[in-house]
């Protein structure tokens, strides 16, 4: 298909600018020489993944180490920490926080760091994605997906201690869907554990989708609907400021008004049919 180089090993000619494939590409090799999981997805030769995408989208504003559109439009949206950004890194994980010592752990698109170090904003991109990912092991068939709370170790994953469950309960989450049938991880396991990662970091969770896909936000007429304004209306009042969205349109429109960016913002435009 033309939208699908015709083999993985291609992936560094679906990124448009060279640095950003070669900072990336360099990435991955000093993450797999200390044996630190960089993973590059399976589908980043096609033209619609996310994560191709991210790497176009953002990659050049780290290797030019210039911040500035990415601020303002997150200084706009009034997220915490907007104006402390200093570098960013793709594949952030920390094992730590959910007691993951094996198998793949939670892992966020991008975070972006403050002079001292410290992750304060985490994002998650979306382009064509119809949802946020399902528990692997409902969807692998050895779960029957009813709600284990009260009853957590009928959960595999509470019962071989990672902390998802615990940390759910300590943030005040469970309680609005303590009475559901259904495991709220069963459709909804990625947005819960990126979310709460990001707040036991004491930061942001922010996801970057794709305006023209209805899943994540939409309109209509008064009502805001999609999957951000549902889950979020499940968390406690207080965690609501720490979860936020922007658009990949938004954010190229920030990145276009400033001049050194627009040639490479251009050839985004045209990719991803935004021209």
């Amino acid at each position: 298909m033309p939208y699908c180089l015709a083999d993985w090993a291609n992936w560094k000619s679906n990124i448009i600018l060279e640095e950003v494939a070669n900072y990336i590409e360099k990435q991955s090799a000093d993450a797999q020489a200390k044996a630190i999981p960089f993973p590059l997805h399976k589908y980043l030769h096609h033209g619609l993944s996310s994560q191709a995408m991210a790497f176009n989208l953002m990659g050049p504003l780290i290797t030019s180490g210039d911040y500035s559109p990415l601020s303002e439009l997150l200084r706009s949206k009034q997220i915490q920490g907007a104006d402390e950004i200093r570098t960013a890194s793709f594949e952030y994980e920390d094992r730590d926080v959910f007691n993951e010592d094996a198998g793949q752990p939670t892992s966020i698109d991008i975070v972006l760091k403050d002079a001292g170090g410290q992750p304060r904003i985490f994002i998650e991109s979306k382009l064509d994605e119809p949802e946020f990912g399902g528990c692997s092991v409902f969807g692998d068939g050895d779960c029957n997906g009813m709600n284990p709370i009260g009853c957590e170790d009928n959960c595999f994953l509470h019962f071989i201690e990672r902390r998802y469950w615990k940390l759910m309960a300590k943030h005040g989450i469970t309680e609005s869907v303590r009475h559901d049938r259904q495991c709220l991880f069963v459709a909804h396991y990625q947005f819960f554990r990126e979310v709460i990662l990001a707040i036991e970091k004491g930061g942001t969770f922010v996801l970057l989708s794709d305006e023209r896909s209805p899943v994540f936000k939409c309109r209509s007429g008064d009502r805001e609907k999609g999957l951000m304004p549902f889950l979020t209306g499940l968390l406690p009042e207080n965690l609501r400021a720490s979860v936020a969205s922007i658009s990949t349109q938004e954010l190229l429109g920030s990145i276009k008004k400033h001049e050194r960016h627009q040639k490479w913002a251009s050839e985004f435009e045209k990719k991803y049919g935004m021209a």
